[in-house]
């Protein structure tokens, strides 16, 4: 008779680590809020936020706090569930009946897959939600008639604005500079005018200025004009006025066009480029760190939970510290970003490939 490939014993391994999984996810938000308002409560205070719009805002953050403590949660349950098997015994007696310990813990990788999953959702779902609550934060909407001065605006189509002067009220601006880099199949682009002037209706129109149409790094074609309507200007004066977005505030693919736009005006994104990989590397380290926190639970048979609190501390620290170095250390391009990002799971994944080989099967 085979085997099925879903035994008794898996649902009880499933079962005991989702158990402890939900009650990590659902007691650390709590706790992160708490943490927060305590830390916070005074500014709140001076910013006149109400009962009902503070706690919107942590209902906001949800998303976020989840995507930042899931991987933390699956090695919470990981290793309680696994320090719970080695106390009574019951690793020894599956493997006593033939079981492996890497098939023992099967189900709880599968587990872990499963919150890394949740997790790359929970990346996409969390920066409209971080937006709603930072503009809840902010106690009152930025006022539309205060002007700016002198800033650069990257479009969402790789295009840069320089504008010396804009003001939302009159709907206008007062010198400025369009940049479109080129490419194989069309010219670089370069407009200046003296002020521009938006229509609900017809966008933008600029006055008093010169295009040059750069089709290669040798040529400039220069034209002057006396009025030009810009159909691929679409910000408006008040979306010109918004500042830039927080890197919290973009999902994946949003965050990869800004980028595009600020290296096309020649910015630095390489702090950037490290916060958009870790959109994906976080999830990944719901995986990881079960393999990690696996073999490390059955070190010891009589730690019990203080010992099972002490490893997850530890690691959950020690990995939130690896983060924030190899931020700094990619942000300063010592080594690429993208591997910058890559380098807590590397660190932590050699760690778990040693216990593991270890472990007495």
């Amino acid at each position: 008779m085979s085997r099925r490939f879903i035994t008794p014993l898996d649902r009880y391994i499933a079962g005991e680590f989702t158990r402890i999984f939900m009650v990590t996810i659902m007691g650390f938000p709590v706790l992160v809020f708490v943490i927060d308002l305590v830390d916070n409560l005074r500014k709140y205070q001076e910013k006149k936020l109400g009962a009902q719009a503070l706690a919107l805002s942590y209902l906001y953050w949800i998303p976020d706090t989840l995507f930042m403590i899931l991987p933390a949660a699956v090695l919470f349950a990981t290793v309680f569930s696994i320090g719970t098997f080695t106390r009574y015994s019951e690793i020894t007696a599956a493997k006593a009946s033939g079981i492996s310990f890497y098939r023992f813990i099967a189900p709880i990788l599968v587990m872990a897959s499963m919150a890394m999953g949740l997790d790359l959702v929970f990346s996409e779902v969390a920066p409209p939600a971080n937006a709603e609550r930072i503009k809840l934060l902010a106690g009152k909407a930025p006022s539309a008639e205060d002007d700016r001065y002198n800033f650069v605006f990257p479009s969402d189509q790789g295009r840069v604005y320089r504008v010396y002067t804009l003001n939302v009220r009159d709907k206008y601006v007062n010198d400025i500079e369009i940049e479109e880099r080129g490419s194989e199949k069309r010219p670089g682009l370069l407009i200046s005018a003296k002020r521009g002037d938006w229509n609900d209706k017809r966008g933008w129109s600029l006055q008093s200025g010169v295009v040059h149409v750069i089709p290669n790094e040798t040529a400039d074609l220069a034209f002057s004009f006396d009025s030009l309507m810009d159909r691929r200007l679409k910000e408006t004066p008040r979306e010109l006025r918004a500042s830039a977005r927080e890197t919290e505030e973009m999902r994946f693919a949003e965050l990869s066009t800004y980028i595009k736009a600020l290296e096309r005006s020649g910015a630095d994104v390489n702090n950037l480029k490290v916060e958009r990989m870790l959109k994906i590397a976080i999830p990944v380290t719901c995986l990881i760190i079960a393999l990690f926190g696996a073999p490390l639970a059955t070190s010891s048979q009589r730690g019990g939970a203080a010992y099972g609190i002490a490893v997850s501390l530890a690691t959950t620290v020690f990995f939130l510290v690896l983060i924030q170095l190899t931020k700094a250390i990619g942000s300063k391009g010592i080594i690429p970003p993208e591997t910058a990002a890559w380098v807590p799971n590397m660190l932590v994944g050699t760690f778990a490939i040693i216990l593991m080989s270890r472990v007495r099967t």
